[in-house]
């Protein structure tokens, strides 16, 4: 990835690397990186972190994850909503405490 002008302008900007990931920077100043990919004909994009939290090196480990996920016949961005639910629920993906 080039260096580029990371500051923020009037307008939103994307910074693209390599595989569809890219670097978005938002008028407000934030920075975060995503991943764009196609599932069934449909564009969708894939959240992986925030700029400098998630380095370029991390969001490309991410994509290539996420990657591997598509590859695999998963959709990474429903994957992703499904581990959140299921973290959120304090269950860690057992049935344990339900139905007690």
């Amino acid at each position: 990835m080039p260096k580029c002008n990371l500051y923020p302008g009037a307008k939103r900007e994307r910074f693209a690397d390599s595989g569809g990931l890219y670097l978005e920077v938002s008028p407000a100043g934030s920075r975060r990186w995503f991943w764009k990919y196609r599932k069934d004909g449909k564009e969708g994009r894939l959240a992986l972190g925030s700029y400098p939290k998630v380095s370029l090196t991390a969001a490309r480990k991410a994509r290539d994850v996420a990657r591997l996920q598509k590859s695999e016949g998963v959709d990474p961005a429903k994957a992703r909503k499904l581990e959140k639910l299921i973290n959120s629920t304090g269950l860690g993906g057992s049935f344990q405490g339900c139905g007690t």
